[in-house]
């Protein structure tokens, strides 16, 4: 699903307008994206959670030399999916 597809598809759920559907979906990112940046994490019962993870400085390799490079340390953004989302998708069910 793209990025319209998803406008789409909000605007006809909710029944209001494609313009303020992808005002609310640029709403919810920036808010994801402010409270990763932060440090903290957004958790939405039943959907998941968002939060940050700590990658270690490791070693690695050029694919194409194969020459051993040094990859640096950094934060990447992680999403957990909650119990409701899994299910829906084909999860267990208790």
């Amino acid at each position: 699903m793209t990025k319209a597809e998803l406008v789409t598809f909000i605007a006809k759920k909710a029944g209001i307008t494609k313009g303020k559907a992808e005002g609310a979906l640029h709403g919810f990112t920036e808010a994801v994206t402010a409270t990763l940046k932060k440090g903290s994490k957004l958790a939405l019962t039943g959907f998941g959670t968002f939060t940050v993870s700590n990658r270690k400085a490791r070693m690695g390799r050029n694919p194409q030399t194969g020459a051993q490079i040094r990859i640096k340390a950094t934060k990447v953004p992680k999403f957990s999916a909650g119990k409701s989302l899994k299910e829906a998708v084909g999860g267990k069910k208790k």
